[in-house]
């Protein structure tokens, strides 16, 4: 009786090799798999590979584009970089990769502000706007670098947004500081055409009514220029005002350039029409 049943044992063991074969094949299938869909396994990062490793990378690319000429690109490899965001905020260094951005930039921009206050007069307004455009260019490379940081840290923690908190440095340590020396010669600018180019007293002023738009109250004439909606709305009390200010400013055109209303044609001083006859050559030459 004990051997037919060693026997059924056996073939029940024989049974269930096949399926035991198919579930050790499993685990090899797994590791066939594509190695976007594998689990990655990340090391610690310490403090100090931290500071010797991934923030030069990273500090460097940000000053490049700091100091980038408008226009330009420089060829720094973004997916690098978001990967080196990416694991110092997996390994909780998001608090100290964040002061060291905001310090590197709060210094770069200290360094502009110093710059500009030794420009001469008639180079200041084109510095200030390349300055300006600089580092708003600069933003949209900087963002998207730490934007793992700004999802899990900036946003979540500090309920900001990392772009935000970059404008914010440069209205600051930069525009602020320039307010009472940039806008009296903007405003004296818009009294002698063409002495600030339009496009870049454009950008001058939408750029900065983004940034500070409490300046537009200050300074409404300026910036109802290029801003829709900056004065009140005009009631029926405001045309005789509004129709004296044109003449003013229509007579101060004509003193400044020397133009005149009394005389509209294009001749010269002493020209007059001379009329010649026009020969009838129609007519045949020995008509009689």
């Amino acid at each position: 009786m004990e051997e037919p049943m060693d026997e059924q044992s056996a073939e029940e063991t024989s049974v269930k090799q096949p399926q035991n074969s198919e579930g050790d094949q499993k685990p090899a299938e797994r590791k066939k798999l594509p190695s976007l869909l594998r689990p990655v396994v990340m090391g610690a990062i310490s403090m100090e590979e931290y500071e010797m490793q991934y923030w030069p990378k990273l500090e460097n690319a940000i000053v490049q584009l700091l100091t980038q000429t408008p226009g330009d690109y420089i060829p720094i490899s973004y997916e690098q970089m978001y990967s080196c965001v990416y694991k110092c905020v997996c390994q909780q260094h998001s608090e100290r990769m964040y002061n060291d951005l905001m310090s590197l930039v709060i210094g770069h921009l200290q360094r502009v502000s110093q710059e500009l206050k030794s420009s001469p007069p008639d180079a200041y307004v084109e510095r200030f706007n390349f300055a300006m455009t600089q580092y708003m260019q600069a933003l949209g490379g900087i963002a998207p670098i730490f934007n793992y940081m700004n999802r899990f840290y900036v946003s979540s923690k500090l309920n900001t947004d990392l772009k935000e908190e970059l404008q914010k440095l440069f209205t600051l340590h930069v525009a602020e500081q320039h307010i009472s020396t940039l806008f009296p010669m903007l405003q004296e600018a818009q009294n002698r055409p063409f002495a600030v180019s339009p496009p870049t007293m454009a950008n001058i002023i939408k750029t900065l009514h983004s940034l500070k738009p409490d300046l537009a109250p200050q300074y409404p004439d300026l910036f109802a220029r290029f801003i829709p909606n900056v004065l009140p709305q005009v009631s029926a009390d405001d045309l005789p005002r509004i129709v004296e200010e044109t003449r003013r400013w229509q007579q101060e055109l004509l003193e400044r350039e020397g133009f005149g209303r009394g005389e509209t044609s294009r001749k010269r001083s002493g020209d007059e029409l001379q009329t010649k006859p026009t020969p009838l050559s129609f007519m045949p030459k020995n008509s009689c």
